[in-house]
């Protein structure tokens, strides 16, 4: 079951991107960097996107698995906790994400993140060629889904 989040589950939201998102980073981001990114801090973040018109959604069964949020045509936060990778998850909540956008849904990866990018081509996704440099060398890569022929 995937549902909006809202301040009656802001908390298990922000408890999945965090833990989620360090876990996605720890390997090239510094340790001090990492925990920067508590429950409190990754709320702040959730209801700040919030209020400039991101919906988040939360993939629930007995308890929060992943996230994902939509701005437009725009899909970001797509996070599954560790411990469920690889069970169908993250496919899901893309799946819910592409139905969300109000047009061709684009999102953006950084170069280093091959378990995203594969996930990503596997559901029609492709490199439209756009890059951001974010730091120290690391890129993100923008993907937008292919239209169908």
């Amino acid at each position: 079951m995937i549902v909006a989040v809202d301040r009656s589950n802001m908390p298990q939201a922000a408890a999945v991107h965090s833990i989620s998102w360090q876990d996605s980073h720890r390997a090239f981001c510094s340790p001090d960097f990492i925990s920067l990114h508590t429950p409190e801090r990754q709320q702040a973040y959730l209801e700040k996107k919030m209020a400039g018109g991101s919906a988040f959604y939360l993939l629930m069964e007995k308890e929060p698995l992943g996230i994902v949020s939509v701005t437009g045509n725009l899909i970001e936060d797509l996070y599954v906790l560790p411990d469920h990778h690889n069970q169908g998850y993250g496919t899901a909540l893309l799946q819910f994400a592409i139905e969300k956008c109000t047009g061709i849904p684009t999102l953006w990866i950084l170069e280093n993140n091959v378990h995203a990018a594969r996930l990503y081509r596997r559901m029609g996704f492709q490199e439209t060629g756009k890059r951001n440099v974010v730091s120290g060398g690391l890129d993100e890569i923008e993907f937008a889904l292919a239209s169908p022929t």
